[in-house]
């Protein structure tokens, strides 16, 4: 599995390490990614999504229901589990 958040599609970015001497070497930027249980109060069960911080807020901010519905119209979830509700 990517190190891809299932609610806002943010994914790791290339970039550079740049030292004093302005030498420039290649890096990656990960997502800050947790594995994360939530109550789906609509459907009444739990569910499991691999989610990034800012997805955490997002989550707190708008509702787990319209924050589903969101990543699955910009098809950043691709559950099988999430699609069929």
């Amino acid at each position: 599995m990517s190190k891809i958040c299932q609610i806002t599609g943010k994914k790791a970015q290339n970039g550079y390490n740049v030292s004093h001497s302005r030498r420039h070497t290649k890096r990656r930027f990960e997502v800050n990614l947790f594995y994360k249980k939530f109550y789906y109060v609509e459907e009444d069960c739990w569910i499991s999504l691999r989610v990034s911080a800012a997805g955490l807020r997002l989550i707190n901010k708008i509702g787990l229901d319209a924050a589903l519905k969101n990543a699955v119209a910009k098809g950043y979830c691709t559950d099988v589990r999430i699609l069929n509700r």
